[in-house]
């Protein structure tokens, strides 16, 4: 079994719900992106060999008006429940209603993981004002995915995604499972440091080409970390099929490919 930690839901209902500033920034960014329908992800998975993946909801109204609903994930899921997995999204700028609706969205949804996005919410990892949300994903085991090190969403601020913070949530809540998304890059040695020195706190390779993978972390995924390391596609940013292919091409052996595309994945999401 391989198992896409992090993909994204840019179907047209929701690209939709992007501002249009910002959709405009995607299409600039990455010219050549061809925004799928449901039906294209799971070609995709196909094609890859990948039986399953997350797919992540987006919540930051409050700032940025930027949201991929967490009822619109959850009816994927739905639609596709043997290959897909929800991770639910609030803004925690909502305060009590993030909460309400977190909670929502386990106990109705039945969505398994949070995905935040700082530069999105202008608020750092370590913000206490973020700190009843872990809280409940700690109550419902559910790990939280950051998004962390650079991004191109327009008028934003890398500084918010610096992995440095989340070394403070993983102090304080050792119980609760984190990933660093894009093994925080540029900041890729300090992520590596808060995921040696934190129990619960994993990485994932999402939303880059293998070939152009840096050294280091090939040598952390090789060594020491193999046991935190996830494979993530960021499809549609790129295709899995990609990924796959140039996965085979490194100089891993087959028990870290294993724990990279099956057993650390199922360790993050609870699957038997």
């Amino acid at each position: 079994m391989i198992i896409d930690t992090h993909s994204q839901l840019w179907t047209k209902e929701a690209i939709e719900s992007f501002p249009e500033k910002m959709a405009a920034g995607y299409r600039a960014m990455f010219k050549d992106l061809q925004f799928p329908e449901i039906e294209d992800t799971l070609q995709d998975m196909d094609a890859a060999g990948v039986d399953r993946a997350v797919i992540v909801a987006i919540d930051a109204e409050t700032v940025f008006h930027y949201r991929v609903s967490n009822d619109l994930v959850a009816e994927m899921v739905n639609k596709y429940p043997d290959r897909f997995i929800g991770f639910a999204s609030v803004d925690p700028n909502k305060g009590k209603k993030a909460a309400k609706e977190l909670r929502r969205s386990v106990e109705e949804l039945k969505l398994k993981g949070l995905k935040l996005l700082p530069h999105l919410i202008e608020m750092y990892p370590s913000d206490k004002a973020i700190y009843p949300l872990y809280e409940i994903a700690v109550e419902y085991n559910l790990p939280v995915l950051f998004h962390s090190g650079t991004q191109f969403h327009s008028g934003t601020r890398i500084k918010y995604c610096q992995p440095l913070y989340i070394d403070d949530v993983a102090v304080d809540f050792p119980e609760l499972k984190i990933v660093i998304a894009h093994f925080g890059f540029p900041w890729f040695h300090e992520a590596m440091a808060i995921v040696l020195r934190n129990q619960s706190v994993f990485f994932n390779i999402a939303g880059w080409a293998p070939k152009y993978i840096p050294q280091d972390v090939l040598q952390a995924i090789r060594g020491q970390l193999r046991h935190k390391v996830l494979f993530g596609s960021d499809y549609p940013l790129l295709s899995r099929v990609r990924i796959v292919n140039e996965l085979k091409e490194l100089d891993l052996d087959d028990e870290t490919r294993m724990l990279l595309m099956t057993k650390n994945p199922k360790r993050l999401l609870n699957i038997s």
